[in-house]
């Protein structure tokens, strides 16, 4: 599952290098930007951190500081642990809760981008669901926890805690 998830964030981080790209050749070659090209491009890029979030909380990529974590027998790393992932599965359902309100609220507004006049609500709902996509891996992440395995495991085969 991470790995299209990961296809959802590429694809969009490549559309959004090609947009820029095709754009800025056409600003300074033609003196014709793409139409749009800005209000498109910000919300593409949104769309892959948001799906590239959703790997973030089932693989436990962050940057973590494991000062204090490193020093802690393997109950006491297990215990930070799960509440860093209790921690960040909060934060993340906080954030898609909101997001889902800027979706309502662009939908509403009829919101659409400067040029073309495109709504930009089903954009925003892409990042809308990246996220609720992240609560649910953040969610699987804890639960994986909970069962005494290691997030550092689910790419080394191990699975239970020295």
């Amino acid at each position: 599952m991470a790995e299209a998830v990961e296809t959802v964030a590429a694809l969009c981080l490549a559309v959004v290098t090609v947009i820029v790209f095709a754009s800025a050749l056409g600003r300074y070659l033609f003196s014709t930007p793409i139409p749009d090209a800005f209000d498109i491009s910000r919300i593409l890029l949104g769309l892959a951190l948001a799906w590239g979030y959703a790997v973030l909380g089932f693989r436990g990529g962050h940057i973590c500081v494991d000062l204090l974590a490193e020093t802690l027998p393997s109950r006491g790393r297990q215990l930070v642990e799960v509440f860093a992932q209790a921690a960040l599965l909060i934060f993340t359902a906080a954030l898609a809760w909101k997001m889902f309100g800027r979706v309502v609220s662009a939908y509403g507004s009829r919101e659409a981008t400067f040029d073309l006049r495109i709504p930009t609500w089903p954009l925003i709902g892409g990042v809308w669901l990246g996220l609720a996509v992240a609560v649910l891996t953040t969610l699987a992440g804890l639960l994986w926890l909970l069962a005494g395995k290691r997030m550092d495991d689910l790419d080394s085969g191990e699975v239970t805690y020295e």
